[in-house]
């Protein structure tokens, strides 16, 4: 194990060559990570066009799904290849797959080709996430990784909140098919100042193909998500279907845990995920992707169906939760950067967090626009603690010849964390409101969907009620995220790696 708790806090790693400054490495990593994770959620706001344009509403979520899939199962499979190849290398054919399929999305003219086109451009944008952080870690010495790693979540937070706006404005003036297009140009540029990167220094892990592996994950990865996905229409009828799919995922899983144990070069590296100091940084970010993602996916909703805010005074509380990610990354990178601590920072933040979380459970309902924004803008402060500091944690345990492993299994974690934390939040807020009510959660889930028919021939003191119901389902909700921050508090607390 990589143990760097024992090293000077000004220290770096033997042969680590230093970093060229800010300019030069900045733009060159961030906007691959920027165009990956834009192309997640600008499609958003574009889904009801396309819906009408090629007349196949009940499809139009495998545009979402697919993309996720194709780069969770991408991001280890560019691990591996950039440390064996060389990561600027690889990240050249990860951008040409992600232009390619960018123009093939835009030429679709049905659902089945939009959604072919978009498990090939997430696997392209899968690598470009990976191969981004990981080349942070090649081309930064150790203890200034933190300060970089801080703008990268920044980049990330900041796409992630861009993505549904600029989708927005683009399908509106331009057609949907703008979106993708708009990569190009983007993309292009970023193929450019990949060209400006350091070469690379240091041994590379040799090559060795492990298709068995690559199977069966993407077995494992598709199956789960997309039992996750049926789990969070919250539907009795797709139950079945979603725990069939959910025993396949696990069978998957055990049987590739047993051939990564066998496998000469496994694509999965188990004997680092062995290793403390990652698997606890691993799983921090799979419970900071499932509250974050979780958060951000049904504050709107809250919002909006509970206290009836405007679509445009939502986007007003929400700006601070985005503001104060950004401002969270950058601060506790620029702190690791200046005292060398790592877990301090998540402690304290995820602390912060949970009790958040409590007084949204608790409070939330009898404030306004003004103590709700303030409340997210804590949030978002505490949760900007964390990615950083995982990042660097995983990439120092890992040692310089394994980053792109390293880095694909955080990205990896904080993927499937996501996707089942917002599953079981789901699962909890309509458990809540069926046990309270039927008729809760059919209104519920009309609102949910923004139909017109939400509430139709119940009566105003019926429809009071179930506001009530629907209140306490929220609060079951925001507690279900405190449980996740509160268990990457205490992975915080027991990382053994303290310092770099």
């Amino acid at each position: 194990m990589s143990n760097t708790s024992d090293r000077s806090p000004g220290s770096t790693a033997p042969g680590t060559p230093r970093h060229p400054g800010f300019l030069a490495i900045f733009p060159s990593i961030m906007l691959p990570m920027f165009l990956a994770v834009v192309d997640q959620t600008i499609i958003a706001t574009a889904l009801p066009a396309i819906a009408a344009a090629t007349g196949e509403v009940e499809r139009v979520s495998w545009i979402v799904v697919s993309y996720l899939i194709a780069a969770t199962i991408a991001a280890p499979v560019y691990g591996r290849l950039g440390d064996s190849f060389g990561r600027r290398r690889v990240m050249y054919f990860a951008l040409g797959i992600f232009l390619v399929a960018s123009v093939l999305c835009a030429a679709s003219t049905t659902i089945l080709a939009l959604t072919a086109a978009r498990v090939l451009q997430g696997l392209g944008g899968g690598g470009l996430m990976t191969l981004s952080q990981a080349l942070v870690g090649e081309s930064i010495p150790p203890r200034e990784r933190a300060r970089y790693q801080g703008y990268l979540a920044a980049v990330a937070v900041c796409a992630n909140s861009f993505g549904p706006i600029a989708g927005g404005i683009l399908t509106e003036h331009f057609g949907w098919q703008s979106i993708f297009l708009v990569n190009l140009p983007i993309g292009l540029f970023a193929l450019y100042l990949v060209t400006r990167l350091p070469p690379p220094h240091g041994e590379r892990l040799a090559w060795r193909a492990d298709p068995g592996g690559v199977v069966l994950f993407a077995i494992f990865v598709a199956t789960t998500l997309l039992a996750l996905e049926q789990v969070q229409r919250a539907d009795l009828a797709n139950l079945p279907i979603g725990g069939a799919l959910l025993a396949a995922g696990l069978v998957a899983l055990t049987i590739l845990i047993w051939h990564e144990n066998r496998a000469a070069s496994p694509l999965i590296p188990l004997s680092l995920l062995r290793q403390s100091a990652i698997w606890h940084s691993d799983a921090l970010a799979a419970c900071h992707g499932a509250a974050l993602v979780s958060l951000i996916t049904f504050i709107p909703v809250y919002l909006e169906v509970v206290r009836g805010f405007s679509p445009s005074a939502t986007g007003v509380v929400l700006v601070p939760l985005t503001i104060g990610i950004g401002i969270g990354s950058l601060v506790t990178g620029r702190l690791v950067n200046a005292s060398g601590r790592l877990t301090i920072y998540p402690v304290v933040g995820l602390s912060i967090a949970t009790l958040d979380f409590v007084v949204l459970a608790l409070l939330a309902d009898n404030f306004g626009i003004a103590a709700l924004a303030a409340l997210l803008l804590v949030n978002g402060l505490a949760m900007g603690t964390v990615m950083g500091v995982v990042q660097v944690s995983v990439q120092n345990a890992a040692g310089q010849q394994r980053l792109g492993e390293a880095a694909a299994s955080v990205q990896f974690s904080r993927s499937i964390g996501a996707a089942f934390g917002t599953a079981l939040v789901a699962t909890v807020l309509f458990a809540v409101l069926s046990m309270r009510s039927p008729d809760a959660a059919r209104v519920f889930a009309a609102m949910f969907e923004h139909a017109d028919h939400a509430g139709a021939g119940l009566s105003a003191a019926q429809m009071t009620v179930i506001q009530g119901d629907i209140k306490v389902a929220f609060r079951a909700a925001f507690l279900v995220m405190a449980l996740f921050t509160m268990t990457g508090f205490f992975l915080s607390l027991t990382n053994p790696q303290k310092r770099i």
